[in-house]
């Protein structure tokens, strides 16, 4: 994508980093709001994504596990089943 639309990509990664400038809200706070709609928009690439953000951002596996059941509950069940992409990558990642 990065070759294939580079002007479109840089504006999307000044999206992305304007979003998630600290604020009101932390950063960890955004990463994990964000997880909840990956995992509601049933995204795998997001979702993996986030997890490893929020992780980097400081949030434990008890906090991702609390955004997989607001996912649930906003995201009915497929979002139980996308919810495992998160908990893989909790595991994978072994240190949360």
């Amino acid at each position: 994508m990065n070759e294939a639309m580079p002007k479109m990509m840089e504006k999307i990664r000044e999206l992305r980093d304007t979003a998630l400038e600290e604020g009101v809200l932390s950063l960890k706070v955004k990463e994990l709001i964000a997880l909840g709609m990956a995992i509601a928009k049933q995204s795998p690439y997001c979702i993996v994504t986030h997890v490893i953000n929020a992780s980097h951002a400081g949030a434990t596996k008890e906090e991702i596990w609390d955004v997989c059941r607001v996912a649930i509950l906003m995201g009915g069940g497929p979002s139980v089943a996308y919810s495992r992409f998160a908990m893989k990558a909790v595991y994978e990642m072994g240190n949360i």
